[in-house]
Formats: C-alpha cells, sequence, structure tokens
C-alpha cells in the first residue's frame, strides 16, 4: 500500500526512525515505493548495536536516507524540514520507558516535552499534509473502565512518561487548532515483535529463560496486557497516514486513536506461550506492582476498525513464535 502523496519525490518523515516501530514502519514504506528520510539520536537507552542493525536494513533502499540528530535540537530538526520537505511526518521518536522516568525525568522532558515542541514547530513553519504522532497507553493510568477508551477522562497519569504523552497530545490539538496542522495521536498498546525493544519484557524475558535466569514476574503474575504484533500496529499506521483527520467543532483537525490488539492477554498465559516457542520452561520470580505499573490495558478499537478497517490478525502464538525465530538468528550464541 503507497502512501499517496501529491508528488512521488515528496518523503515521509519518519523521527525515530532507528527504533522498533519505526524501522518496521520505514520498511514497510520504502517497500510499497515511498521516499523515507529517518531521524534518530541512537541514545543508548538500549543496545545501540540492535538499532544499527535496523538502519543497516533500511539503508539497503536506494530511496532511504538517515539523519543522526536530536529532536530536543531545534536547528538540526529545522535543516531535516528545509533540506527534505517531507509532507507527511510519522513522530515516534521519544524517551521509551514508565519504570526509566521514575530515575531519569530529565531525559522525558528534552525529548517527550521539547522534542515534541521543535516537531510541531517546524510543521507550522514548514506545512506537512499530515502529522502521525505517538502517543501511549499509559495515559489511562489506573483507570479501572475497560477497555479503554479515547473518550475516557486520562488526568490522572501514574508515571512522567505517560505525563508527556498526554501532554504531547494537548500541545498536537493546540497547534492543529492554531495553525490548522492535521494531526493524528496513536496511543499504543503493548507492541512486540523482531527487533523489538530489549527492555521490554518478552525481549528480556526470552533472553532469561533461554540463558536458565529467573524473570521478574510483577504483581505476582496478576496483569493484563493488550499485546499487539507489529505488522498489525504498521498495518494499521499506513491505512492513517493518507487519511488526515477532518477539523472538529473547534477548527481543529486533529483526531486520536487507540491502536492494539483489543484482546487483552494474561500476563502468566503470556509467559507460558514464550516457554512453548522457546522449548525451556522459565525461573519466575514474583514480585509486587512496581512504581508507575498499571494492573490492565485494554484498547476499545472501535473508531478505528470504522475509519480505516483496522483488523489485527496475528495470534500470541504466531507472534512470539515469530519473535523467538528471529531471536535465535540475531542471536545465534544464546541457545
Amino acid at each position: 500500500m503507497k502512501v499517496q502523496l501529491p508528488k512521488a519525490s515528496d518523503a515521509i518523515l519518519v523521527t525515530g526512525g532507528a527504533g522498533f516501530i519505526g524501522f518496521h514502519l520505514s520498511k514497510k514504506l520504502l517497500e510499497c515505493g515511498n521516499r523515507v528520510v529517518g531521524f534518530d539520536n541512537c541514545n543508548d537507552y538500549y543496545d545501540p548495536a540492535l538499532k544499527e542493525a535496523r538502519l543497516a536494513v533500511l539503508k539497503g533502499y536506494p530511496n532511504y536516507q538517515f539523519v543522526k540528530g536530536d529532536l530536543a535540537d531545534k536547528q538540526a530538526l529545522e535543516t531535516v524540514f528545509q533540506q527534505h520537505a517531507p509532507k507527511v511526518v510519522v513522530n515516534l521518536a521519544a524517551q521509551a520507558g514508565v519504570r526509566y522516568s521514575i530515575d531519569h525525568p530529565d531525559c522525558y522532558i528534552q525529548s517527550n516535552l521539547v522534542g515534541f515542541f521543535n516537531v510541531l514547530e517546524c510543521c507550522r513553519h514548514y506545512p506537512v499534509d499530515h502529522l502521525v504522532y505517538a502517543s501511549s497507553s499509559s495515559v489511562y493510568g489506573a483507570n479501572k473502565k475497560v477497555p479503554f477508551s479515547t473518550e475516557d477522562q486520562v488526568d490522572h497519569p501514574v508515571s512522567l512518561y505517560a505525563a508527556t504523552k498526554k501532554s504531547n497530545e494537548l500541545m498536537a490539538y493546540t497547534y492543529s487548532h492554531l495553525y490548522h496542522i492535521p494531526s493524528t495521536g496513536l496511543r499504543f498498546f503493548t507492541v512486540y515483535g523482531p527487533y523489538g525493544r530489549p527492555d521490554m519484557a518478552y525481549f528480556s524475558f526470552t533472553k532469561a529463560i533461554l540463558a536458565g535466569k529467573p524473570i521478574r514476574v510483577f504483581n505476582h503474575g496478576d496483569m493484563y496486557r493488550d499485546f499487539t504484533y507489529i505488522d498489525d500496529i504498521v498495518d494499521g499506521v499506513m491505512r492513517l497516514l493518507c487519511r488526515p483527520p477532518k477539523p472538529d467543532e473547534n477548527d481543529a483537525p486533529h483526531k486520536v486513536y487507540n491502536i492494539g490488539n483489543n484482546k487483552p492477554e494474561k500476563l502468566m498465559d503470556f509467559i507460558g506461550t514464550l516457554e512453548k516457542c522457546l522449548g525451556k520452561e522459565a525461573v519466575k520470580q514474583f514480585e509486587p506492582m512496581q512504581p508507575g505499573d498499571v494492573y490492565r490495558t485494554y484498547a476499545d478499537v472501535d473508531d478505528l476498525v470504522r475509519d480505516i478497517g483496522f483488523c489485527p490478525s496475528t495470534s500470541i502464538q504466531d507472534g512470539l513464535s515469530r519473535f523467538v525465530e528471529w531471536y535465535r538468528s540475531f542471536y545465534p550464541d544464546q541457545k
């Protein structure tokens, strides 16, 4: 599905282009014939070698260009807009991680607030047809009502990471209203798959299980997550890129969607499926709930189904099997 742009030469800018979702989205866009410019600071929040491996794949496409830079560096970002004049911007660059935000708050202010402000300013001064930006299911905080709906109040974040993502939605709405920047926010729900983030549970669990080391199971395993396979996420994002939102009652062309599997899995069932895929049982270390964590995530995706025909179809069994197959090939020394 090639994203329809006014001219074939127009660029799609993907910030966080060396990240997990940014890599898979960029790869799909390139395979469909689009011109993609990636932007990423390649920081060491997790192993930079994995980011370099992703970039090595992307750089094999002639219609890909990568720029190393930090969103907090406004001049560096402006230079990208000046040189490439992107018509579609997908902002996936952010300091990720709920628990990491407890001890490293400064990173989140610089990347998620200052950096996103710079993106909005560039979209204002170098007009774009559509800005799609990453929010997060973490904005729902300790909400008890399920499934989580974009109509729910999200005024009580339980982590700084969640607070920055809610702030992004407010900032984007304001810029959409004032400067008529068509903007779509996506609240991602626990994305997993090949080339994933090593700080995510399924990735760190795999490493520990293969090494015979214990895995930390929080809230004694009584947690639910709306695990969503990366290919389903990319399909949804691709469908949205060429569908900028129409103005609302305040003349703001802005929309927020949940993007998830709409089927929460119990953490212990998820671990059991991973054990079967690995052919090895985990040594489990049960621990209490951690600060910033939530008991359940569960996406109401009715809007996304109605507007773009979103239909996640990858089962946990299939998704984890594909991840494990990739993991064993990428880390052949780990048995």
